[in-house]
């Protein structure tokens, strides 16, 4: 489950149960039309992870899916997910994980029978996501491997505690929030740094504008009425500084994301923070891997009552996330990943 922004989709498209990696997509509203990515030797070296090789037509298949404009920041986010499923994948070989062939093999014929109910041919299909058949079995067979390691963690306990400890996670509680995305035009931290820069003097605009305009109130105003004048201006100098500054199409409509929940929808560190948040309060500076966020929730929908194993499903695939991150955490701190520059 890799959730996205409105701006962004997310890494990877499961397909009959496997996932090929997958760049964000061009946002709604523009043109899809995309040239194709470089024509590249199928020995071509994408990465070097622990001495397993990321090949570049792996990369260039996601690339595919990409704006032109948009490839040079793409690449490092593809190459980073196919390196920590890698070391993921790596770790568990290790650890004597195995797959049943028994196993992958039904996994394929799932799909030829699935493919074929919708007319379309199993081999065409592995054309044009431009991914051989050896390949599709190698994953699928590194996909067994970690939903084996994964379940055994899994256990009662661990998913019962999630959702004790977070239940607003799983009962349907929602936020609405707006949003402002500076987006680093590279991935070196000098452009960190500028994007940085730039979003941190669009929150001291917006702080100044709602401060210039309580001071307009007069003397006798009472708290309530200070409070909603204080939600009001906020909302109309984001809706403006979104607007002008921000790099997600939902500049549009004053970066507005509409109702989310917790789980299944925005990439994490933006849904903890937007949760973290009261109705007409603003965030500090968040990152994500897209980018530098402002985040101001404007609305708030409780949840209602849910007992563990109505959402034990959803609590698990959560759970399975959290995991792999992790995992893929504390595995990148002794690795040796080397990567190639792009091909001209």
């Amino acid at each position: 489950m890799r959730v996205h922004l409105s701006c962004v989709a997310a890494l990877g498209v499961a397909i009959a149960g496997f996932t090929f990696a997958q760049a964000p997509t061009t946002p709604p509203g523009t043109a899809t039309a995309t040239p194709p990515a470089p024509t590249v030797s199928p020995t071509a070296e994408a990465a070097v992870v622990n001495g397993e090789v990321i090949y570049e037509i792996a990369v260039q298949r996601a690339l595919d899916r990409v704006p032109t404009e948009k490839r040079n920041e793409a690449r490092p986010k593809i190459i980073e997910y196919l390196a920590d499923n890698l070391l993921i994948d790596q770790s568990l070989r290790g650890a004597g994980y195995k797959a049943d062939e028994t196993e992958v093999a039904k996994r394929v014929g799932d799909m030829k029978t699935e493919l074929k109910k919708i007319g379309r041919d199993f081999d065409k299909m592995l054309g044009e996501l431009k991914v051989t058949e050896k390949e599709l079995r190698e994953h699928i067979a590194a996909d067994l491997r970690w939903f084996k390691y994964a379940s055994a963690q899994a256990t009662d306990k661990a998913l019962n505690e999630m959702f004790t400890n977070e239940k607003d996670m799983f009962d349907g509680t929602g936020v609405r929030a707006r949003h402002i995305l500076v987006a680093p035009t590279s991935p070196d931290d000098k452009s960190l740094q500028a994007a940085m820069v730039k979003i941190t003097e669009v929150k001291k605009t917006i702080d100044a504008d709602v401060n210039a305009g309580l001071a307009k109130l007069p003397q006798t105003a009472d708290k309530l009425a200070r409070e909603k004048a204080r939600g009001e201006l906020l909302i109309d100098s984001f809706i403006k500084q979104a607007k002008e500054k921000s790099d997600c199409p939902t500049k549009a409509n004053g970066g507005d994301v509409g109702f989310f929940q917790k789980a299944g929808f925005m990439v994490q560190p933006f849904a903890n923070a937007a949760f973290a948040l009261q109705v007409n309060q603003m965030s500090e500076v968040i990152r994500t891997p897209f980018g530098l966020h402002l985040i101001l929730v404007t609305e708030r929908r409780p949840g209602k009552e849910v007992k563990f194993d109505d959402v034990k499903d959803v609590v698990k695939e959560v759970y399975f996330d959290r995991l792999h991150d992790y995992v893929a955490s504390q595995l990148r701190q002794k690795a040796k990943v080397v990567v190639n520059p792009a091909p001209k």
